[in-house]
């Protein structure tokens, strides 16, 4: 895990370098023989007093020493010095944190990730803040030595997200033959009053014209729920996928249609796992599960396997 990190860090920041690194203005105050940028008045005043003869001088200065470059280097500097990365992977990070001479690192625990914004001008450190987010808040802190250690585990709800958004990235780069988005729902109400009404956000929707499959990912211990021995699907999960489906299937109105919905889990090691389908008020809503301990080819198999059956 921790090479594959290394790896993908170091390709995503020689990209970057290949593009330019982001740079943004930043404020600066210093005292200075010439005039640069605006004079502050008090500390040339204090500067005179003391018989300095320079003028306090605040500027902006475009500079790379930002918070996303910070980010980076902190993220590349704590997988130099981890002893599980391979020293290839070190060598190739060494080489990128050369063009980052004067971007200073960041004690990992004062970053404000809600703090982070994206724009066009770094839009494409998207990809990689989210892996030094995914790095850096996987870290514990020993208490022998004080050095950091990923950790060996990553918490259900951040799992179900990164499983989410491969299936949705998956279909998005491999099944050109569907249009693959996390797109919004519309209630469909009858006056237009939706006020104070929750999102509906679906994990993934697949959309060929007018033929529709939305994807519920569910990445549970426990793809089931169990009561007095009987398994049973998680009830919630079901009303939610219905939801999604008829609201969907009423924004078509009277066009020719059709709208599906599936929850795809993750497969356990349980020995039910669930393998239906029904169909409820003229839509069909299946429920399957993905087996990630396969080879990549047959996690693909079974992805393009799903796009068969409902684009068929």
């Amino acid at each position: 895990m921790h090479n594959l990190f290394a790896a993908i860090l170091a390709k995503g920041i020689g990209r970057q370098l290949k593009q330019g690194l982001y740079r943004e203005y930043l404020s600066h105050k210093d005292n200075l023989a010439a005039v640069h940028g605006k004079i502050d008045m008090p500390g040339t005043i204090r500067n005179q007093l003391a018989r300095k003869r320079v003028l306090t001088c605040e500027y902006d200065d475009l500079s790379e020493n930002n918070l996303l470059n910070q980010i980076l280097k902190t993220t590349a500097m704590f997988l130099i010095r981890h002893g599980r990365v391979e020293q290839k992977y070190k060598n190739d990070l060494k080489r990128e944190m050369l063009f980052f001479a004067n971007v200073e690192t960041l004690a990992p625990g004062t970053i404000r990730w809600s703090d982070i914004r994206f724009h066009r001008h770094n839009s494409t450190y998207r990809m990689l803040i989210s892996l030094c987010h995914f790095v850096l808040e996987g870290m514990l802190l020993t208490t022998e030595n004080g050095e950091y250690k990923l950790a060996s585990f990553i918490d259900q709800q951040q799992m179900n997200r990164l499983y989410e958004k491969f299936i949705l990235e998956y279909y998005a780069q491999e099944c050109p033959e569907v249009k693959a988005t996390a797109s919004q729902i519309p209630w469909a109400v009858d006056d237009g009053v939706r006020t104070m009404l929750p999102l509906m956000q679906s994990d993934i929707m697949l959309t060929r014209g007018s033929e529709v499959l939305i994807i519920d990912a569910k990445y549970y211990t426990h793809t089931t729920q169990t009561q007095y021995d009987v398994h049973t699907l998680h009830s919630g999960n079901l009303y939610q996928i219905f939801t999604y489906v008829k609201n969907k299937d009423m924004e078509y109105g009277e066009e020719p249609h059709k709208v599906s919905g599936m929850l795809l889990y993750a497969a356990t090691d349980e020995a039910v796992q669930p393998n239906n389908s029904y169909q409820m008020s003229g839509n069909r809503i299946s429920v399957r599960t993905l087996d990630l301990n396969s080879n990549f080819s047959e996690i693909a198999a079974q992805l393009n396997q799903i796009v068969d059956e409902h684009f068929s």
